[in-house]
């Protein structure tokens, strides 16, 4: 039996789950990146007098965000080998969430991000 099995196995599964989060970030970013491709192609198509402005920043927001993804994934790799250390620690260590804090106020922000370009892109179109 693995001493402290259940905290192992929890770590293990948050490790998994921040997995998923970074292969979604880099996905997301790679379909924000071919929109802004598929978008050029259609101002193209339909000719520029027809269509007033598209906005731009697409591919480097979908660059961006396979950048925040691959970051996630090393993050999550690092943390997961650290907390794995800590419980087969026999050492008492005290939670610091301001970690977990700063993560989520980087979603937000990053949310606001999308946010704002996706309104650009839909206002800049009209």
């Amino acid at each position: 039996m693995i001493k402290q099995f259940n905290d192992h196995a929890a770590n293990e599964r948050t490790y998994l789950a921040w997995l998923r989060t970074g292969i979604a970030i880099i996905a997301f970013g790679f379909v924000l990146e071919r929109f802004d491709i598929f978008l050029h192609t259609l101002v193209k198509t339909l000719g520029a007098d027809k269509v007033q402005h598209i906005g731009h920043g697409g591919r480097e927001a979908g660059l961006a965000l396979v950048f925040v993804g691959v970051v996630t994934l090393a993050v999550a790799t690092w943390r997961f080998a650290v907390t794995s250390r800590k419980i087969s620690s026999e050492q008492v260590i005290i939670y610091d969430p301001r970690n977990a804090l700063r993560l989520g106020i980087l979603i937000v922000a990053l949310g606001v991000f999308v946010l704002g370009y996706m309104t650009r892109l839909l206002f800049s179109a009209h």
